[in-house]
């Protein structure tokens, strides 16, 4: 009998070892990684870059608390921010705590307590990020959930402008909804977003916690649309694999997290900020991103080849996408996907998502893709 706590609907596949975007099992058997562990693994598995950092890192220093000076997360907070409308950081540990200081940074920043969120979003556990998403099978069972969060239709301009009054703090959004199904957001409610947000002094929170740190073809999502935002919230890919996450702030956020009102334990501690500053160096690089873009190009192409019925679709950005297959609950295809040593995840119940590494070769997403033909045409 299991010691640990079965909330997680664990696959009965044990992998013990990492190369790039091949996988082994104990077993012996041989996957291709689609998943990234969920759009983690920007470099792959045990990438020598990475792992170098962490292990010069771990003979230097593992951990000496927030209350010193940290000239390392001071480096990394300005490669960050580097050429964006943004302007300072925080670091925390996950997507979740992100998100959380994101809500409390618009809260205290404006004293107001309405935001926006929207169906289909998904923006973490904690109490503050599960009201803020958008699906009921998230946040039944836990009871009360925190208070004024408003949520609308995705893409729906009406609804939104409808909802607009001054009790609103800020709007609260994924650039594309990873976990919702991989739903883009249209340029037309961007554009309306922001809108929005400048006529009615709003704060703009992007979730970029799963778009961000290349997946998508650029630094972050929000760069290819006509969003503004004044807080962006990340995590998975900035860590490679190691936990770490944080928010980047506007100038004028500055001076609302002032001294105590918000910190971690562990957040930006120097093992987490030495592999994200070497995962940001690798791909804040114009060739990289360049190459995501051109890869991205070349699964869609193979993927429009070989998903020809009308009932599949396409749908995401860089090496964010889901393949929908209509009507089909996909959890059986997930499964027979993983038999025949492809793992992909779902995004919601009709959507396969393709989260491969970003540093996944054309070879191996011929391999994925003709395996995922075999599977789901054949």
């Amino acid at each position: 009998m299991s010691a640990l706590f079965q909330n997680y609907a664990r696959r009965p596949v044990h992998i013990v070892e990492g190369k790039g975007t091949i996988v082994h099992d104990n077993q012996g058997k041989r996957y291709i990684d689609f998943t990234s562990g969920i759009a983690v693994c920007t470099l792959g598995h045990a990438h020598p870059a990475i792992v170098q950092a962490l292990q010069q890192q771990s003979e230097k220093l593992w951990h000496v608390s927030n209350l010193f000076e940290s000239p390392e997360q001071e480096k990394l907070a300005a490669s960050l921010v580097q050429d964006l409308p943004l302007s300072y950081a925080f670091f925390c540990n996950s997507g979740a705590e992100a998100n959380e200081a994101a809500i409390k940074l618009a809260r205290k920043h404006t004293g107001k307590h309405h935001i926006i969120v929207f169906e289909q979003s998904f923006h973490g556990r904690t109490f503050g990020a599960m009201s803020a998403t958008g699906q009921d099978k998230v946040r039944n069972g836990f009871g009360p959930l925190v208070e004024q969060f408003t949520t609308l239709p995705f893409n729906n301009e009406a609804a939104l402008e409808a909802a607009i009054d001054d009790t609103v703090a800020a709007i609260m959004l994924e650039p594309i909804q990873g976990e919702g199904g991989v739903n883009v957001i249209t340029p037309q409610f961007a554009e309306t977003i922001q809108k929005i947000c400048d006529e009615h002094d709003i704060l703009l929170i992007v979730d970029e916690v799963q778009t961000g740190i290349g997946r998508t073809g650029t630094r972050f999502a929000f760069e290819q649309t006509a969003l503004k935002p004044d807080i962006v919230s990340m995590a998975k890919g900035l860590g490679g694999g190691f936990p770490i996450g944080g928010i980047l702030g506007a100038a004028k956020l500055f001076d609302t997290f002032s001294a105590g009102t918000h910190g971690t334990t562990f957040g930006g501690n120097p093992l987490a900020v030495a592999v994200a500053q070497t995962i940001v160096e690798h791909v804040f690089n114009e060739a990289f991103l360049q190459r995501v873009q051109e890869k991205s190009a070349y699964l869609q192409q193979k993927l429009q080849q070989a998903f020809t019925d009308e009932k599949f679709a396409i749908q995401g950005k860089g090496l964010m996408l889901g393949l929908y297959c209509g009507g089909d609950d996909v959890a059986s295809y997930v499964t027979q996907l993983e038999q025949a040593g492809l793992l992909v995840v779902q995004a919601g119940p009709n959507v396969i998502r393709l989260l491969p590494p970003l540093t996944v070769s054309e070879a191996e997403i011929d391999k994925a893709v003709a395996i995922l033909q075999q599977v789901l045409v054949s």
